[in-house]
């Protein structure tokens, strides 16, 4: 008798599971209008892009804009010793460069990217590319450079400048990119 009201009770809660996670929207029956077909691919004003006459822009990038790309003349990798995340005193004036853009040009924002060579396991350098990002991130903050512009992440060593088992490799593969967005 217990066994049948357990088997009862599990039917009863199993259903209501069902039915709770059921959805009365009918998906087949949506109305749905076909405005491609009346203006052969071409948009509202009869452009090829269809985009015009519906509130949406092409984006355009002028080509010539430099402060897309970030100070002019200033370096976009910071190199690290080997287990190391420490900044070289020679990266001192890159870090300078970037803080001072970033302070005239309040809108931007920049990730630094950390990244390893291949040796080590995958969770090791992932923490030492987070390192060497953050520490980049410090020294900017440092030359007063607003943290609220600037993002601090880690590739590990799943992303590298150059492929090669060589020390060259590694010190090349050993940096903090910067990016601009």
């Amino acid at each position: 008798m217990k066994r049948i009201l357990i088997s009862l009770a599990t039917a009863i809660t199993l259903t209501a599971a069902l039915v709770g996670c059921s959805s009365g929207v009918k998906l087949n029956e949506v109305p749905v209008e076909n405005r491609a077909a009346s203006t052969a691919g071409q948009g509202a004003t009869g452009d090829a892009s269809g985009v015009a006459g519906r509130g949406v822009a092409p984006v355009q990038i002028d080509a010539s804009d430099a402060s897309l790309a970030g100070p002019q003349g200033a370096a976009k990798v910071i190199y690290f010793d080997y287990d190391s995340f420490v900044v070289k005193p020679e990266a001192q004036g890159t870090i300078e460069a970037h803080a001072r853009f970033l302070n005239a040009n309040k809108n931007r924002k920049l990730v630094i990217e950390g990244n390893t060579d291949e040796r080590g396991g995958r969770e090791y350098n992932l923490a030492l590319g987070q390192k060497r990002a953050e520490a980049v991130r410090r020294a900017l903050g440092l030359m007063g450079a607003v943290d609220a512009q600037i993002e601090a992440v880690s590739f590990g060593k799943e992303k590298p400048a150059i492929s090669g088992s060589d020390e060259a490799a590694y010190a090349k593969n050993r940096r903090a990119e910067f990016n601009y967005r």
